[in-house]
């Protein structure tokens, strides 16, 4: 499900709910995942209140917790201030941006952390940004390069 709490120009809850089934499809995640587009205002709460950091962010995953019966994923949250602001700067649509945003929530939501590994997500995120068609990957223009492996990294659960 995607709640657009906050419209934007070009950007229909029917594109968004098309490419997350697309999104999760190609990570791999199964069990429903809501999307919450909204504020920065709201975005600086929920980090400030589930991070500790009084800070808007562009985008927040909350994972579901672990049960015998996984019908549900998770949530993601994202700033569609930030998301209109960044697509500005980077010359691409306001509903790319939030496909990057959404993209990354979900990778997340599969166990992946790109502040914890040694560049697994930032991998995989280039990989399904260019599979689903997607301008360059958030990882990516944050200036995190994905490191080299050889060895195999187990997915993160929380």
């Amino acid at each position: 499900m995607v709640v657009l709490r906050k419209k934007l120009p070009g950007v229909s809850e029917r594109s968004l709910v098309h490419f997350l089934h697309r999104a999760e499809k190609a990570v791999g995640l199964s069990g429903e995942v809501n999307v919450l587009v909204t504020s920065s205002r709201e975005l600086r709460a929920l980090n400030r209140r589930f991070r500790g950091k009084d800070s808007a962010t562009d985008v927040i995953s909350f994972p579901a917790i672990p049960t015998i019966e996984m019908t549900f994923a998770g949530d993601v949250a994202i700033s569609a201030d930030i998301a209109a602001h960044n697509a500005r700067l980077l010359d691409h649509s306001a509903a790319d941006e939030l496909k990057i945003l959404m993209l990354h929530g979900v990778i997340h939501l599969a166990g992946y952390d790109h502040e914890t590994d040694d560049g697994q997500m930032a991998r995989k995120e280039e990989r399904l940004r260019r599979a689903l068609g997607l301008p360059n990957g958030l990882i990516a223009r944050h200036g995190v390069k994905p490191a080299p492996s050889l060895r195999k990294h187990p997915r993160r659960t929380r």
